[in-house]
């Protein structure tokens, strides 16, 4: 008899159960305080759902070192019939899991991908600018977007579109830069970040208030084995060739740098892993 049978008819069963759950609609979790002089973080999530997909981190730097989390929706969809749901989609799920919200204009930018930064040029500059702009108002201790590799089109558009940004504001401006993951893997993450269960349900949560999306295509449902893979994954391109796998059961795998002086810097030598029982806050002292 095949001794892993029922473990993975477990795993289908359990996915099967979660296809019966509602969609969004839950209350408010408990949100830490924060103030006008707490750090700010902003996530620049190039679809509503990025922000909790890949909320990791995010939710822990929230919970844990009071950072004050805000979403930048960069798009809201390249489905104008959709872009006003997806709003407000986004804002109850933002909502739910403690984030702020920056809408960049009325539906979101339009055509934020790599042909658009190459042929249309005078499109391209304003859409910078609105980056740029928040970027100066808000002055963040650490940003959130997509890594140059992502595969999805608007993804890598929100990567050229920050870096872009970032090198309109001069040699003075200074943050942290995490690069995150989802569709395309990243290469070089050097950052593997370790969740709890209870994280986890509420990123699932989260990401299920986005019910126009999950009908289509459930990957809510999925985050939790996508987190479990991060962990296999990262025990080797984070923690290094041959390495053993740190006794992480969900993880997210990220890459964490600094801009200063107009360019990216390197903060740690190697890769690091962040154990739930270290706080996130230690990452940036």
């Amino acid at each position: 008899m095949n001794p892993y049978a029922n473990l993975v008819q477990q795993y289908a069963d359990l996915l099967r159960g979660g296809k019966r759950a509602p969609f969004g609609g839950f209350q408010p979790l408990e949100r830490p305080k924060t103030d006008a002089d707490s750090p700010r973080a902003l996530i620049f999530s190039p679809h509503p759902d990025d922000e909790c997909i890949i909320g990791a981190l995010p939710l822990r730097m929230l919970r844990e070192a009071r950072f004050n989390v805000i979403n930048v929706a960069v798009t809201q969809g390249s489905n104008k019939e959709r872009q006003v749901a997806r709003w407000e989609e986004l804002r109850r799920a933002c909502d739910y899991i403690g984030y702020g919200l920056i809408q960049t204009k009325p539906n979101g930018l339009e055509k934020i991908n790599a042909k658009t930064r190459q042929s249309e040029p005078e499109h391209w500059k304003e859409c910078v600018g609105i980056i740029a702009g928040i970027l100066k108002q808000q002055a963040p201790r650490v940003i959130f977007f997509p890594h140059d590799a992502d595969w999805n089109s608007s993804h890598i558009g929100t990567h050229h579109l920050v870096v872009d940004a970032l090198k309109t504001l001069g040699g003075d401006f200074e943050c942290h830069t995490i690069e995150t993951e989802y569709w395309g893997a990243n290469t070089r993450p050097n950052l593997m970040v370790e969740s709890t269960p209870q994280q986890v349900a509420d990123l699932v949560a989260g990401t299920s208030f986005h019910e126009g999306e999950v009908r289509r295509n459930p990957f809510h449902l999925f985050l939790p084995a996508w987190m479990q893979d991060n962990v296999r994954r990262g025990s080797e391109v984070v923690g290094g060739q041959g390495g053993a796998a740190p006794d992480f059961t969900f993880a997210t795998l990220y890459r964490m740098r600094r801009w200063k002086d107009g360019g990216f810097h390197e903060v740690f030598a190697g890769g690091k892993a962040l154990a739930t029982s270290v706080g996130a806050g230690s990452l940036f002292d």
